[in-house]
Parts: structure tokens; sequence; C-alpha cells
């Protein structure tokens, strides 16, 4: 059974907010609101945030300028994960995506079906780690964001999450890549 363990350290993470849209300001962006909310009040840093139109090219450069950047540990998407033809986020991610890591858009949608039933099948939530970063793509409705925090990231990118968590991986996530090194 998965617990926080109070006798490990809280190690904060540096995490960037991208909300794909082609309507949405800062103002209007309540998903995006909604992660900055979450990661702040759970004790990690907002380490940029940004609104991209839907396009994978744009996607992809922001997804990439923050993969460079030693100060972004993490990247967290919302919108443009469902099936319609603006919907382009999976194709950005793959452009710049190492490693998948397949359980989390399944668990995504298991613990999305017992709120909207079948309609989960429509998402095309994802995730993976590209040089070290780890980017998680959720989709856009406010409902989805919080969902995707509140029952998956809160826990995995807290370092005193047990039996494992995300945290503990980021030394190791850039071994075997030819630069090396890894994000402080």
């Amino acid at each position: 059974m998965s617990k926080i363990d109070t006798n490990r350290p809280f190690l904060p993470v540096r995490i960037a907010v991208m909300t794909v849209s082609d309507t949405r300001t800062l103002e209007t962006d309540t998903s995006g609101q909604a992660l900055v909310s979450r990661l702040e009040s759970a004790g990690h840093i907002l380490a940029d945030r940004a609104i991209v139109s839907d396009d994978v090219a744009k996607i992809a450069a922001k997804l990439k300028s923050w993969i460079a950047d030693p100060t972004v540990d993490v990247v967290i998407t919302s919108g443009g994960t469902g099936v319609t033809g603006r919907d382009v986020t999976p194709e950005a991610f793959d452009t710049v995506l190492e490693k998948r890591i397949e359980g989390f858009g399944e668990l995504f949608r298991m613990l999305s079906y017992k709120k909207i039933g079948t309609s989960t099948i429509q998402s095309r939530a994802l995730a993976g780690v590209a040089q070290g970063t780890y980017l998680f793509a959720l989709p856009g409705s406010t409902g989805a964001v919080k969902d995707g925090w509140d029952d998956i990231l809160l826990f995995q990118l807290d370092s005193r999450h047990r039996p494992c968590n995300f945290v503990e991986l980021m030394p190791r996530l850039r071994e075997g890549l030819k630069e090396g090194g890894h994000h402080d």
C-alpha cells in the first residue's frame, strides 16, 4: 500500500506548466491555474508557465526549450490530448520523448473512468522522459487536471511517497545519454 514516509525529506521539484489552447489566456486558463495552485500548495516550485497554440511545432519547440533548461525538472501540459483535428499534444510529445511511461495514461484513464465512464476513452493522456526531464500530458478540462494531479502526480512527485516515486529516480534519468549529467 502506498503512503507518505514522514521520516524522509520532501524535495521540491521545479515544474513548468503549459496550457495548449488557441483560445485561453492567463486570465481564462482555469486548468493551468489549478495546476499552479496545486503544485505550489504541495511545496513545489513553478519554474515557468506558458500558453501555446494547438500546433505540433510550437508545442514541441516549447517542450524542447524546457527540456534543455536545467531549472526545469518536470513539464505538465493541459489540453490537446483528445482525438479531434486540433488535438496534437501527443504528436508533439512524440517528437521529443525518449521513453514513454505507459502506466501514466493507463492509470489516468482508469481513475477517470470512475468519474466520467466510457468518455475517458477519448483521452490520450500520456507521460514520458526526455533528456532527464519528466513530461506529463493531461486533458484540458479543469476536472481532468485536478484528477491527474490529485490522484497521481501529487504522490509520484513527492520524494516521501512509498514504495517508490518519480523524484527518487531523477538523478538516474540521464544514465546512458551521451552528454551525461542530470538536473540538480
